[in-house]
């Protein structure tokens, strides 16, 4: 196959010659971070604020429709801050930031040594507890162990008065009882101890085999005091894993607490409480068996995941309209039950598709959102609002900085007024992460982050089963109003050239011929030049068998006042193929 080339977008009337197959525009790449979905809209507002809203709303669908007729470049719809996503790399972050991290790191740390992760005991309270399990035996015992355990009454009864301050009569007395008499309380203690590990040591040749493999710490005569208690209670550190990724393990594990830092604005505390909850609900939840388990497939349609954006980030597509279908919504949110088997099935899908991120440092660990609200049942469907609004708590508390930005498309003057009204209440850094595109510019912005040939023809792109893939480029013009806009494709070999073309709400005048290089050639139609309209096929897909030298004249003519989007791309196969 020949070399691509890129074409950028000429002037009307101008002719482009593209030696052969084109490479895809690649306008600057806009950087992506992740973002969390809009809270859900107040159930009930005063009458000013709902006067206020209908009046808001009313001038925003004036100013949408008074942009869509004049044809101007961008649709009067709140746009987004410039963000920028976040390193993932330690290094690159701010010394605060460091600092952050390694005290957060440590907290989990010793949340893992001490099991509080899952609601495990703590190594303290095992301790506390092993000496009431041990004489809550009732099995007889030997006369070593009976001489062992006098001893032992002896050594508490003496250490409670030696701290209470009784009277040093009594403290004498047990130290005489343990063969070590000391003046002073402390030394007492300490007497008493030598005097337990001696008669230890002493008796254990007695100890029938059954009594010894029960207590293997008293086996090991070796071992004195606090350290035999230690090496007796010593408890391995928990092992805990998150999406995969088991804590303190290794770099990725940075990533991890990155995330939950962010979104607690690097307060180490509460991200670390945060962390801890989520850890909890997902073993409440059931996370690991969740995922493995069936939901049958109705709701494909609504949430799929199809390609990636400019950066590599997954892309996501949420699809509202897709409950016009009664049976459908009935079939998901009729009742309470079948409300929680839609979140499960949520939740699932959710956690199928962050498994699947790379989570190294620099790595692509967030996803794409574009959410396409036409048609959208709207705030009248309380069902959906309620499953909405707990979907939504779930994924603020247990899923955070997954969401690399957030696009809503063929938004209705509605939500903008919605949006307007909520936006007060939500961060910048919150704020930059959204994009809304009304219906005429839905194409235009999700070209502005995502390549043609990633983006679903249903969505204004080309991509579809069929000759071409997603990995073959798409080449983007503009062509101004009311012009004429020709591509030409030089072939100089026999060979079979076949190409797809779309003009973004076409409306125009679409043609193609061969022109042969000979001067006594006549030029071949290949398409008639004819009016497509919208409706008409999304989609051009041609081919031209070349038997000569010569070239393939592209011919778009935009008759109307507004600007128009052509996307087209090709490729070229051996005649002998």
């Amino acid at each position: 196959m020949a070399d691509q080339v890129q074409v950028g977008a000429p002037p009307a009337d101008k002719v482009v010659v593209v030696p052969d197959v084109p490479l895809a525009e690649k306008p600057p790449v806009a950087a992506a971070a992740a973002a969390k979905e809009p809270p859900p809209v107040p159930e009930s507002e005063e009458e000013p604020v709902k006067q206020k809203q209908v009046e808001d709303a009313e001038a925003l669908e004036t100013k949408i429709s008074d942009a869509v007729a004049d044809g101007d470049d961008e649709e009067k719809v709140p746009q987004s801050g410039h963000y920028k996503e976040e390193s993932t790399r330690v290094a690159d972050l701010l010394e605060n930031e460091k600092k952050a991290v390694e005290e957060l790191k440590v907290l989990v740390r010793e949340a893992l040594n001490k099991h509080e992760f899952g609601g495990f005991a703590m190594p303290q309270q095992q301790q506390q507890q092993q000496p009431k399990d041990d004489s809550a035996k009732e099995e007889p015992k030997p006369k070593a162990e009976a001489v062992t355990e006098t001893v032992a009454e002896t050594k508490e009864e003496s250490i409670a008065q030696a701290e209470t301050g009784d009277d040093e009569e009594k403290v004498a007395t047990a130290t005489v009882r343990s063969d070590a008499v000391e003046d002073d309380g402390a030394k007492t203690v300490e007497a008493i101890e030598d005097t337990i590990v001696s008669v230890s040591a002493s008796v254990q040749p007695e100890q029938p085999p059954e009594a010894a493999s029960k207590e293997p710490s008293d086996a090991k005569p070796n071992v004195e005091g606090k350290d035999a208690e230690t090496v007796s209670n010593k408890v391995l550190p928990q092992e805990v894993s998150i999406w995969g990724i088991p804590l303190l393990a290794d770099e990725r594990s940075d990533v991890i607490l990155l995330k939950f830092l962010r979104a607690r604005d690097f307060k180490v505390k509460e991200a670390f409480t945060m962390l801890q909850n989520t850890i909890r609900w997902r073993k409440e939840f059931d996370i690991d068996e969740l995922v493995e388990q069936d939901f049958g497939n109705d709701l494909e349609k609504v949430v799929f995941m199809h390609g990636f954006d400019k950066e590599g980030h997954p892309v996501c597509y949420n699809v509202y309209g897709e409950f016009q279908n009664k049976e459908l919504y009935q079939k998901t949110f009729s009742d309470e039950d079948k409300r929680q088997n839609f979140l499960r099935w949520r939740i699932q899908f959710l956690e199928k598709s962050i498994r699947k991120l790379d989570f190294s440092p620099g790595g692509i660990c967030t996803i794409v959102q574009i959410n396409d609200l036409k048609n959208s049942p709207g705030l009248t469907k309380w069902e959906l609002r309620q499953a909405t609004k707990q979907a939504l708590q779930l994924l603020q508390d247990n899923y955070p900085e997954f969401v690399a930005r957030q696009v809503f498309i063929n938004v209705p003057w509605w939500y903008l007024a919605v949006n307007k009204m909520i936006s007060p209440f939500l961060t910048q850094r919150t704020r930059s992460k959204f994009v809304f595109a009304g219906p005429s510019k839905s194409a235009e912005n999700l070209f502005r982050y995502i390549a043609a040939e990633q983006v679903p023809v249903r969505y204004g792109g080309l991509s579809k089963d069929g000759e071409f893939g997603n990995t073959d480029a798409v080449t983007e013009i503009t062509v101004k109003p009311a012009a004429k806009h020709t591509v030409e494709f030089p072939v100089t070999e026999a060979c079979l050239l076949t190409w797809e073309v779309r003009v973004v709400g076409w409306e125009v005048n679409y043609g193609a011929e061969f022109v042969p290089s000979g001067e006594d050639s006549y030029t071949i139609i290949i398409q008639k030049s004819k009016k497509v309209g919208c409706s008409e096929g999304e989609v051009v897909c041609d081919n031209f068998k070349v038997g000569e030298p010569g070239k393939v004249v592209l011919t778009i003519h935009n008759p109307t006042s507004k600007k128009k989007k052509l996307l087209y791309r090709l490729k070229t196969m051996p005649a002998s193929a």
